[in-house]
């Protein structure tokens, strides 16, 4: 498969009479992009606002962050989630870098919605806070989802996909500034001198825990908790076949923008033909019961071995009883002769003293920190707030809180916050983005 993406590189969003990209800059109709929003019934209140790197700005509740995109020849961006099923990750993709589509609830938040600062202390903790933001801010009339702390976010996740295909349909007839490409033979019929590498495969662990339907991360459409660990190109990753779910507390979640632009991914393909010979993608699952555990860690195991894999990157989307698959797997690996490391980040207390993981294994000793969820951050008023604050605390968000015993609510009456990393949209950034490491005392 070969994948190319068509880069153009955003130096500036405003609003327009006409969608456009000219020379850098991007002009968005705001009245055609809201009426694509709006395109959903469910869709009661609807702005579009625009923030960049520096501003003044805190946004929450953040629920989504999405690239915008065409996909060249037609055929939707998320194939089986936005529009008919077809082959992502061969083909050519047109792509607007540097920027993302947020889409942020104007008032209700939930367990899984998180908080960006584009400027100030709060700016270093998420990655977003250096991209070019097209915000969607919106409400809905699904009423059991502002009553719930777990909420699915259906209509305005969908109406984020939508704005994102919409903005980026503006590519359609122009030359990209530059084009990435992305391909891997069959793995039966690699060169010579790329079987003679040491093969590596990375194991990915989407949130898929939740029994119900229209929570958990999405393959194609599908329902991961329905899956079992899938052999993938790691082009469907990078070109719509994976969409982010609505479950997990937010600074362990991966958007969708990180799957589209996956960072271990590309370094990966960066690598291969050099240094490693990359097999491709394991797409696993996160369960309930131990016995999914324990099945999933297997079937990991055997299709490592049965490509011929000598290392292994395992990367799991959350903490908790997610550590129990996380361990399961790294383990299953090694009993199987596969070198493997381990991607995470830790849920050590406020003190940074507990048991990082859930559960634990001797074999598991090469993991990648990407920091602890619980650290406690404090940051001062922003001069504006998009969306609303106060659902920080009182909507449940798993960084907030209405009020604690010795630390007081979570939001001051003045607009200063004190919250747990919990609660920093993607913040761990385990994709790969991510700076946070731990210290050893």
């Amino acid at each position: 498969m070969k994948l190319e993406i068509g880069n153009f590189h955003v130096k500036d969003i405003v609003f327009g009479d006409k969608t456009a990209y000219t020379n850098g800059i991007l002009t968005i109709n705001k009245e055609e992009a809201l009426a694509v929003v709006r395109e959903d019934e469910h869709i009661t209140e609807a702005d579009l606002v625009i923030v960049k790197p520096g501003d003044k700005v805190r946004l929450v509740p953040v629920k989504e962050a999405i690239e915008p995109r065409h996909r060249v020849g037609g055929g939707p961006l998320f194939p089986g989630a936005t529009g008919d099923l077809l082959q992502a990750g061969d083909g050519k993709t047109l792509a607007l870098k540097g920027c993302s589509v947020l889409v942020v609830g104007k008032h209700w938040g939930g367990f899984q919605d998180g908080l960006i600062d584009m400027s100030g202390e709060g700016a270093k903790y998420t990655y977003y806070s250096q991209l070019k933001n097209i915000v969607l801010v919106a409400d809905t009339d699904e009423d059991f989802e502002k009553n719930e702390q777990q909420k699915k976010n259906h209509a305005l996740r969908w109406a984020g996909m939508r704005l994102a295909e919409y903005v980026g349909n503006c590519l359609a007839e122009l030359q990209p500034e530059d084009v990435e490409t992305y391909e891997l033979g069959p793995v039966t019929k690699r060169s010579v001198e790329e079987n003679g590498l040491p093969n590596v495969v990375i194991v990915l662990q989407p949130q898929s825990q939740m029994e119900e339907s229209g929570y958990n991360d999405l393959c194609y459409g599908w329902d991961c908790n329905r899956m079992v660990p899938t052999f993938m190109h790691p082009n469907e990753v990078l070109d719509g076949a994976m969409i982010s779910g609505s479950f997990m507390p937010c600074s362990s979640k991966w958007s969708t923008y990180d799957f589209q632009n996956f960072p271990m991914i590309k370094r990966l393909f960066q690598e291969h033909g050099k240094t490693i010979n990359f097999l491709g993608v394991i797409m696993s699952n996160l369960n309930v019961a131990l016995e999914q555990k324990q099945r999933s860690a297997q079937f990991v195991a055997q299709m490592a071995k049965s490509l011929g894999a000598d290392a292994a990157i395992v990367a799991e989307e959350g903490y908790g009883n997610p550590d129990a698959d996380f361990i399961a797997c790294i383990v299953a690996l090694e009993d199987a002769g596969v070198k493997t490391v381990g991607l995470t980040n830790e849920c050590t207390g406020r003190d940074g003293a507990s048991q990082p993981l859930v559960t634990l294994d001797e074999k598991a000793d090469a993991i990648v920190s990407c920091g602890n969820v619980s650290d406690l951050i404090k940051l001062p008023p922003m001069e504006t707030v998009i969306g609303e604050l106060q659902a920080l605390a009182r909507d449940g968000l798993s960084g907030g809180w209405d009020n604690d015993a010795i630390l007081g609510p979570s939001v001051k009456e003045d607009g200063s916050i004190i919250m747990e990393n919990n609660a920093m949209f993607c913040g761990d950034q385990v994709v790969g983005w991510s700076t946070k490491t731990m210290k050893e005392f």
